[in-house]
């Protein structure tokens, strides 16, 4: 067919680009000169396409400039003929006021033509004059020129002071002190060059009379200003970012008329644009800010305000809803400022350092941490007694309260404590009464979405938080939400404190109205009902993070925080402390500023362990509470198995990189020394290098953390899972362990075996390593003989060691050590280093429950100044190692019993196994989720301090009678000294001795007593046992279990023991052995006709007696090792039974009746007759 035709009888023009040759009949090419044409005929035609637009691009430009040119000597002559026409209008007899401002508003230009200034300058003078002669004609109608001829009055002004002219600077102040009488609103739109003029003025000015009309000119824009407007206030804030501000903040005439409400709202819109990010431009707004604030609350104390409820009761409602306004912009403002200082750190350098010692920001910043001024924007708020309490209103100072916590840790209880006592105002028809904080925000937080979707599925936690990951701009919904989270944070925090303080008996009047007496503490406390329903919230919000972590994960960079006190304080944070506390996750919670999900993890776990360890002190929860059935059982032991094996890995490859580190560390740090050019860069770049390696081994973490789920609830919540499951993963742990250390040979005999022939070639190296694990023990010093042998093995001690008992002439006692030995000579040291010691290392308090001695450093100290060694040389030294290198021994005996599943009659004291229980939480944050001092621990370490401390608190007067401050005196006895001969005073807090305990901080100073107590006092003691369990028994397998569930799992269960499970579980031997027929001997069957006939206590004695515990196993009697035994010993009526504790075997002669073997058994567990070794 032919082609359509298209009205052109010209052919259509085609460009080969490709460089092929399409005519057939020419010759054939290579295949690289084909490529070589094809690539210079695409660049031609680039570059002649490159040039054709270059070429336009250039008449474009040029008609550009000649347009932009043309306009320009248009507006150049249109300029120069209207100075002329002004000219010779301002030399007329009597000008028109009116013409002359507007023609000259219409070309002055004082920075280019300096003919200009003098213009200004005389229409200055002739509005001066009009205003003096009283003509106010026109002025309605000329607010906006004569407002812009004081603007450019202002340009003049700055130029003056640039050249030092200051004859015209009077008359300037005084045209735009009546400008501004006249047009304040519309000289408002120049407020911020208005201000800056003005305040670069009186800094370069020394003259005592323009200084004064300057000031009053500043008075009169604040005090003649509208009071629906904050644009005059725009001017000041613009100025508070600026260090020099300070030095001409002599402006208390000045703070008299600015109001309050207008700063804090000009100040929140200023914020919205402001752009800046440095630390130091956050830093003087704030501090410029509280300044000028404080300033002008002098008089009306509007902040302050509420000390007494009757002023908001006295209030119109118009006036509380812009009293609300004002305290809301506030702290909005100030939250937000505070919030970058912590966000943006990236300046962060030894400027900074400076300025944040700068008296002048020290004395502002410090302000905000007042516990009047807290209490006081609590008392802002009012519930309705019929009305539901927004989250909108409560937000605020809900970001406000957790930021002051963020930047001044160091009072965070202090400010946690100000908002505990402190109080809302509940309206019932006209009556004010008083709702304790802790119920105002519980309140709160119950009516809050967050709140009610999480308590009712964890699902919905997950979704919340991804909804509230700060990635894009916040829409409304979100807006909502992150108040919701600002006042759960908070909230949580508040609880915390609150546990720390509130007793047992308070905890559980909750609600009720029978108290024999009334405090703020019984106040607070929720009513049990409520508890409860806190429990489902932070379990399902607790569930869902750490089971979810993966899907709540972020790519972002860690990022680091600071706070105020690493500024304030004059000691040096260590690297590594600084370091672990810099690195947060990037995942931000909205609406609370650098605070990150692990940050909420960490307090949500904290608290939810809190709750637990008192219900499993106290119950108050139904049983089977604190399951999660969320959790399926089924394949979840398997699973945990399998995330520990890959977490070990992970450890392992660390381990490595550690020693490579170091490796690399000590090469840089010789070659450091050979150089002497450049060292100080070279540390710089690898201190920088190792703080990347760092990050990315924390990140690595972190990832890990979150891909192992279980394994993260076992360690951080471990009361989800049932406690019989969680035995049988700590034996599987143990049995994990035990196979990679033994190389596959648990049982002791054949991987002695094994070890004999692992080296052929040097067979003395097996010798060497079973001689290492070999002792000879004396009978009256265990301790000592297993100290001296093995203490130096570490983490040795978890393969089998072989014991000889020796006599008084040093030979071996008869019998083979089958594994029974040992449990004998454990439960010998054990029982020698509890009981028998003569260092005193353990005490024990009035329940008989043991606890590492607190004083026992201090007493040595003592010993040891008597003796005049050296305070901290090396004898010093040594002899304080000792001592701890005895705790950590310990430490390793007690582990070693639970690695190898042998029970010991030793209890601790609660508040010691609580310590063990919160030592593998280091998932979260140690800081969070370790061990809390609390004042129902001391209970168990010192009834009467306890009951001291809580006369105390419920101390009706004024406890600044007792003349306490904050410091404690220990008491200290030696051999030679009685007990309370020499006292130790210690301060609880920096300058204690200069701080009286007054009904403020009471609680604060009984915080700081049991944590002394419970923590910093015996913290030697306790780190050094608890590093010994943890070299046999991984940390994390220990936070399982809470207090009561450890001393089951040290020294069996204390329930009922079943008698037919260990009839079950019990082995025969000689002539009672069960033959063919499958019957028992019929003195076994009178034994335990007899044993099921005792009572409870004397069952506990028989089983003490053969076994040296009185509690069964926990998964029962199946899991004893060595297994129960009889064998018979003799056919002797009047033989007494006796036993083998380290084998678990009872010698039963062969009695006829029930009565005598009766008899015989209850003498010989009474009185402990017939002990021996076999």
């Amino acid at each position: 067919m032919f082609q359509t035709f298209s009205g052109s009888s010209r052919r259509p023009r085609q460009v080969n680009l490709s460089g092929r040759n399409n005519n057939p009949f020419s010759a054939i090419q290579s295949t690289g000169t084909s490529h070589n044409l094809q690539s210079s005929a695409v660049q031609q035609a680039q570059q002649d396409r490159k040039a054709r637009q270059q070429e336009r691009e250039r008449l474009e430009a040029s008609k550009t400039i000649q347009r932009t040119w043309r306009e320009y000597q248009k507006r150049v002559s249109r300029q120069r003929a209207q100075r002329a026409e002004w000219d010779g209008l301002i030399r007329s007899e009597d000008p028109d006021v009116q013409a002359v401002i507007r023609l000259l508003l219409q070309f002055a230009a004082p920075y280019r033509e300096k003919e200009d200034i003098d213009r200004i300058l005389k229409a200055g003078e002739l509005l001066l004059d009009r205003f003096s002669l009283g003509d106010n004609t026109g002025t309605t109608s000329l607010a906006k020129e004569e407002a812009a001829l004081g603007n450019k009055l202002l340009e003049v002004f700055a130029i003056l002071m640039e050249r030092d002219v200051s004859d015209k600077d009077e008359m300037i102040i005084t045209s735009l002190q009546r400008i501004c009488e006249k047009h304040t609103a519309s000289l408002a739109v120049y407020s911020i060059k208005f201000f800056r003029t003005l305040v670069q003025f009186l800094r370069s000015n020394k003259q005592r009379t323009t200084i004064e009309i300057t000031y009053n000119l500043m008075n009169t824009m604040l005090r003649r200003s509208p009071s629906d407007t904050v644009q005059v206030y725009e001017g000041i804030v613009a100025l508070l970012p600026n260090d020099w501000l300070f030095d001409v903040l002599v402006v208390d005439n000045v703070a008299l008329y600015i109001d309050p409400m207008a700063l804090a709202l000009a100040l929140e819109r200023y914020l919205l644009d402001w752009t800046a990010r440095s630390t130091q431009s956050s830093t003087w707004l704030l501090a410029n800010y509280i300044y000028l604030h404080k300033k002008a609350n002098k008089d009306t104390n509007t902040i302050n305000a509420s000390k007494d409820n009757n002023i908001l009761a006295s209030r119109q409602p118009n006036d509380v809803s812009s009293y609300s306004a004002q305290i809301h912009a506030h702290i909005r403002s100030v939250t937000h400022l505070m919030g970058r200082m912590v966000l943006h750190p990236d300046d962060h350098n030894a400027d900074n350092e400076n300025l944040i010692q700068h008296p002048f920001v020290q004395e502002q910043l410090e302000t905000l941490v007042d516990q009047d001024k807290i209490n006081s924007l609590l008392a802002h708020f009012e519930v309705s007694g019929s009305d539901e309490l927004h989250s909108a209103d409560a937000s605020p100072l809900a970001s406000y309260v957790l930021t002051l916590i963020q930047m001044f840790p160091r009072r965070s209880d202090e400010i946690r404590m100000w908002i505990y006592l402190g109080s809302t105002n509940s309206r019932i028809k006209d009556h004010l009464e008083k709702i304790p904080a802790i119920k105002f925000f519980w309140q709160a937080i119950t009516q809050t979405r967050v709140f009610k979707e999480v308590s009712g599925d964890p699902s919905s936690a997950v979704k919340l938080i991804k909804s509230s990951i700060q990635r894009t701009a916040p829409s409304q919904a979100q807006v909502f939400l992150e108040q919701e989270w600002k006042i759960c944070l908070l909230f949580l925090e508040l609880y915390t404190f609150v546990l720390k303080v509130m007793d047992d008996d308070e905890f559980m009047s909750g609600g009720r109205s029978d108290s024999s007496y009334k405090s703020w503490t019984r106040e607070s406390a929720l009513p049990l009902s409520e508890v409860k329903a806190l429990v489902s919230f932070l379990k399902n919000l607790a569930f869902a993070m750490y089971w979810n972590a993966g899907d709540l994960t972020s790519d972002d960079k860690p990022y680091q925080t600071t706070n105020l006190t690493q500024y304030f304080s004059t000691t040096t944070v260590s690297s590594s402390s600084s370091h672990a506390g810099s690195v947060h996750d990037a995942l931000v919670v909205r609406g609370l500023q650098s605070s990150s999900i692990n940050y909420t993890k960490s307090t949500v776990t904290g608290l939810l362990r809190m709750l637990y360890e008192r219900d499993s002190r106290r119950q108050f929860l139904p049983d089977g509470q604190w399951l999660m059935p969320q959790v399926e059982m089924s394949g979840f032991m398997q699973a945990v198995l399998e995330e520990q094996r890959h977490k070990d890995q992970h450890n392992e490859a660390e381990d490595e990189e550690d020693d490579e580190m170091d490796i690399d560390d000590e090469f840089e740090g010789n070659r450091d020394m050979l150089s002497l050019v450049g060292s100080r860069r070279t540390r710089y770049i690898r201190r920088v290098e190792q703080i990347r390696k760092q990050q990315q081994r924390v990140m690595k973490r972190r990832k890990l953390e979150d891909a192992l789920p279980r394994l993260n609830i076992l360690e951080n919540m471990p009361f989800f899972i049932p406690f019989n499951v969680r035995v049988q993963i700590f034996r599987q742990f143990v049995k994990a362990d035990q196979e990679i250390r033994r190389n596959g040979y648990i049982d002791p005999d054949l991987w002695r075996m094994s070890v004999m022939h692992t080296d052929q070639r040097d067979p003395h190296s097996g010798e060497q390593l079973l001689r290492s694990r070999s002792a000879r023990v004396r009978r009256e010093h265990v301790m000592e003989d297993a100290y001296e042998q093995f203490f130096a093995l570490g983490d040795g001690l978890k393969e089998p060691i072989q014991i000889t008992f020796v006599d008084q002439f040093d030979q071996p006692e008869a019998g083979i050590d089958g594994g029974g030995v040992t449990k004998e000579f454990l439960t010998s040291v054990s029982e020698e280093a509890f009981k028998k010691g003569e260092l005193k290392l353990f005490k024990e308090n009035n329940q008989h429950l043991l606890y590492p001695n607190p004083v026992l450093i201090e007493e040595e100290k003592v010993l040891l100044r008597q003796a005049d060694v050296q305070e901290n040389g090396r004898e010093w030294q040594t002899q304080l190692r000792e001592i701890l290198s005895r705790y950590e021994f310990i430490g390793r005996i007690v582990g070693k019993c639970l690695y190898e599943g042998i029970l010991i009659d030793v209890h601790f004291a609660p508040f010691f196994l609580v310590k063990w229980a919160l030592t593998g939480g280091h998932g979260v944050a140690t800081n969070e989720s370790g061990y809390r001092a609390t004042i129902n621990d001391l209970r168990d370490l010192d009834e009467e301090l306890y009951k001291g401390l809580l006369d105390l608190k419920n101390y009706a007067g004024n406890v600044e009678d007792f003349a306490l401050d904050f410091t404690i005196t220990d008491e200290i006895s030696t051999e030679d000294e009685p007990l309370g001969s020499i006292k130790v005073t210690s301060n609880l807090r920096p300058d204690g001795a200069a701080t009286p305990v007054t009904n403020e901080n009471k609680l604060v100073y009984i915080s700081y007593v049991a944590r002394h107590r419970l923590q910093v006092q015996p913290r030697q003691q306790t780190s050094a046992f608890l590093r010994g369990l943890g070299t046999m028994i991984q940390p994390s397998w220990l936070s399982m279990f809470n207090q009561s569930e450890l001393q089951t799992l040290i020294g069996g269960d204390s329930s009922e023991i079943d008698l037919a499970d260990l009839r079950r579980n019990t082995l025969y031997g000689g002539i009672y052995q069960i033959g063919d027929d499958g019957l028992e001997h019929p003195t076994v069957k009178l034994f335990w006709d007899v044993i099921r006939d005792l009572p409870e206590d004397d069952r506990r004695r028989f089983l003490k007696y053969v076994t040296s515990t009185p509690r069964a196993p926990l998964l029962g009697f199946s899991q004893l090792r060595p297994p129960f035994s009889i064998r018979d010993s003799g056919s002797d009526q009047q033989r007494l039974p006796s036993a083998s504790t380290c084998v678990n075997l009872l010698k039963l002669p062969i009695y006829k009746k029930k009565e005598v073997l009766r008899e015989k058994l209850l003498y010989a567990i009474t009185s402990g007759a017939g002990f021996d070794l076999s």
